[in-house]
């Protein structure tokens, strides 16, 4: 079964990733709008119109600013936990939107993904990370989290393909001309994950079956894509990996992964 993954957009200004299996098409977040996403699409050979449901992270903006068009528009269903729902239509004002409610802690069926909702630390009502099972390939989504918890190290063990955040450098968090409300925010509990948080989970889960790593929701003011990749770069090293790294652009698509995910077998 052949499987694609691409983030079209990662950080603050709006967040959107695609993937697609031959039997489903999906959006993880909808940070954009329509006209830049169907654009985003495009640029990778994907089409706007065939997208059969999105999944939602978190009731931020620039997670959601394109779902109420977008699920108006193609008529498809959006997946995300009460809190998160209850977020989105005070965002809309109200209007409908076509709900799939999920329980953040119970795994729920989409065609041939088998999804994982789990619980991460961020300045939001419920907010989720999501690991998604395709045959014998794990996928881990896992970004706007303020610190690594026991319960986060669990749900990513055993990934194949990791989009994982590496926010900021907490020395240029201190140096910006930021106001001291945002350092806090983001240096808190409920706040983003550091270059050095990353490479420190990604070592706590590493095997040698971890084919791909993004790096994604990188601070534009607060972290440089060389930096961030030499720190985690420079850990994978020291672990004798082979896995390959690739930042999660904010401005056009990012490197797309492709593979062939092989159906679990089942007794006879």
């Amino acid at each position: 079964m052949r499987v694609e993954f691409c983030p079209l957009a990662s950080g603050s200004r709006g967040n959107c990733l695609y993937l697609a299996t031959e039997k489903t098409r999906i959006l993880i977040d909808a940070g954009l709008s329509v006209k830049a996403i169907a654009e985003r699409l495009a640029m990778i050979g994907a089409k706007l119109e065939e997208i059969q449901g999105i999944l939602v992270t978190h009731d931020h903006v620039d997670h959601v600013r394109g779902i109420s068009l977008l699920a108006a528009k193609l008529k498809i269903p959006v997946f995300a936990n009460s809190d998160t729902a209850r977020g989105i239509l005070q965002i809309n004002r109200g209007v409908a939107l076509p709900f799939k409610i999920f329980s953040t802690g119970e795994a729920f069926v989409f065609n041939d993904l088998e999804i994982h909702p789990f619980s991460i630390q961020h300045d939001t009502l419920d907010p989720v990370a999501f690991t998604i099972q395709i045959g014998d390939t794990k996928i881990g989504i896992c970004t706007d989290l303020g610190c690594v918890t026991t319960l986060v190290r669990s749900h990513l063990q055993n990934t194949n393909y990791l989009y994982l955040e590496a926010n900021h450098q907490p020395s240029m968090v201190h140096a910006c001309n930021r106001p001291m409300i945002y350092k806090q925010r983001v240096l808190s509990r409920q706040g983003h994950l550091s270059n050095e948080e990353c490479a420190d989970l990604i070592e706590s889960i590493f095997h040698d079956n971890l084919k791909h790593i993004y790096l994604a929701h990188l601070s534009s003011e607060c972290n440089h894509p060389d930096l961030a990749l030499a720190i985690v770069q420079n850990k994978l090293t020291s672990l004798k990996a082979q896995t390959q790294l690739s930042i999660a652009w904010q401005e056009e698509p990012s490197v797309v992964s492709i593979w062939h995910a092989c159906e679990p077998s089942r007794a006879q």
